[in-house]
């Protein structure tokens, strides 16, 4: 009696184990790429920033960071984002609602409208401020006979921080918002809530992760902005230098130590950024 060939008695299920193996073999191949590509394009920088700037050891590691310039820059990129995140927090959450919640003339626009920064080079937005903003630009002259001066200074800073910044906090809130309708806040309504009331014990509870997630985001694109600051500030050494700019500046005067230094202080506030939006992630799924 001929003995049963498997492959020829159940050929589906050979055909199954076969593109098991294949998938397999192909998650594998795919795995080892991602793992080598995120250790040459993302683990490896990082190592190198913090062993350059660690590599005259921690005292000369200190005396870079301690710097007028750069403690300088340090405090001027922490001011202006607490002056554009907190406003940006507010328009986003006001944007979303009413976005969300309300039917009007125009709201398609006003989405556009929204988007504009994520479609535009922060250069050209800093350009477009120096053109309105500086004094050979739209308002230059009236501004300067009443003696107040944007460009070249923090204030500039902040517009083109609002600016770059404003379309994080409505993109997190606004699917949600949509999600969630209206019932609820029309349920308050009925029972006598104020509007006042209606957001804060109503919406503010059911947004507040994604807000926090918004928020987190807008935080660390103000904070590494470079494109539409470098064109606004002036880049005046001790004065309108943010952390970005103070970077690229000790890297053209050859101070390589400080450059890393510096860069290193901007790569734990990425960091710490990307454990504070993993966390929320992980919040946000289990409510969810």
């Amino acid at each position: 009696m001929a003995a049963l060939d498997p492959a020829r008695a159940f050929p589906q299920a050979a055909a199954v184990g076969a593109n098991g193996r294949t998938t397999r073999s192909g998650q594998r191949v795919l795995i080892t790429a991602g793992l080598v590509l995120t250790a040459l394009f993302l683990v490896a920088p990082v190592a190198v920033i913090f062993a350059q700037a660690f590599s005259r050891g921690f005292a000369a590691y200190r005396a870079s960071i301690v710097q007028p310039e750069t403690l300088h820059a340090i405090w001027l990129t922490a001011v202006t984002a607490l002056i554009a995140v907190p406003i940006n927090m507010v328009f986003g959450v006001a944007a979303a609602w009413a976005i969300a919640k309300f039917r009007f003339p125009g709201k398609k626009t006003l989405i556009s409208l929204i988007e504009i920064p994520f479609s535009i080079s922060p250069i050209v937005a800093g350009v477009a401020y120096l053109l309105v903003y500086g004094s050979q630009g739209l308002f230059g002259e009236w501004l300067a006979d009443h003696d107040i001066r944007i460009m070249f200074t923090p204030a500039a800073i902040v517009l083109v921080m609002l600016f770059v910044t404003s379309p994080f906090v409505v993109r997190e809130l606004l699917p949600l918002m949509q999600a969630q309708g209206s019932e609820q806040e029309e349920a308050a309504a009925t029972l006598g809530a104020t509007g006042f009331q209606i957001f804060r014990r109503v919406t503010l509870p059911n947004i507040r992760w994604a807000l926090l997630y918004g928020t987190v985001l807008c935080s660390a694109r103000a904070i590494g902005e470079f494109g539409a600051v470098s064109v606004v500030s002036g880049r005046i050494r001790g004065e309108t230098n943010t952390l970005p700019l103070q970077i690229e500046l000790l890297y053209n005067d050859y101070n390589a130590a400080g450059a890393f230094a510096a860069a290193s202080t901007l790569t734990v506030i990425a960091l710490i950024t990307l454990l504070i939006k993993a966390i929320i992630e992980r919040r946000i799924g289990g409510a969810g």
